[in-house]
């Protein structure tokens, strides 16, 4: 498996925040590039991005047209199968040799609306998933048997605010994840 510095992704960040703030396609970056910037300094095999997917459905004949004219190499048929069916596409930037998981929906209701724009790592301010929704998608990934986001919620809540907390035992009780909430954080982490 490889994996890379967030760094090493900025170019290709660049080149997805052309394309979809030129076709009015709201996006933040989740995943591993949400905890590095709230904190949790770690690697990454890729990027992971949330965009509108009713404006991508709008939009999506000029889109594609821009995307078939970019460094991005893409399927067709599966973008717009990703709209029907709320599944992610890939973008893989042929220059960089990097991958983006595009997901066109939201796994938390509301999340685009409260992205933070941020830093990662030096770069310039970034639309970033905010901090209770980060952590609220990797404990809904760990529902679904993802074992690497489990320290990262416990680093992502140990710096939460009351108000984030009260969010994320809000929507953890709207998702049936309130228990497993409680055994994520009750877990030491690893020696280092």
């Amino acid at each position: 498996m490889i994996v890379f510095k967030f760094e090493d992704f900025l170019s290709t960040v660049d080149k997805a925040a052309t394309l979809f703030r030129s076709h009015g396609i709201a996006f933040h970056l989740v995943g591993g590039a949400a905890g590095i910037a709230h904190g949790e300094p770690r690697l990454t095999q890729d990027l992971d991005l949330v965009i509108d997917g009713k404006a991508l459905a709008k939009h999506l004949p000029a889109f594609l047209r821009t995307l078939a004219d970019s460094d991005f190499q893409f399927t067709e048929a599966t973008v717009r199968q990703a709209i029907t069916d709320r599944s992610p596409f890939q973008l893989l930037d042929l220059v960089e040799v990097l991958k983006l998981d595009v997901y066109p929906h939201e796994c938390v209701p509301g999340e685009l609306g409260r992205t933070v724009q941020m830093p990662i790592l030096g770069s310039s301010p970034l639309p970033i998933a905010s901090r209770q929704d980060t952590l609220v998608a990797k404990l809904i990934w760990i529902s679904k048997g993802s074992h690497k986001s489990r320290r990262d919620v416990r680093v992502l809540y140990r710096n939460t605010d009351k108000a984030q907390r009260a969010f994320i035992a809000e929507m953890a009780q709207q998702f049936g994840l309130t228990d497993l909430l409680a055994e994520v954080l009750a877990e030491p982490d690893e020696i280092r």
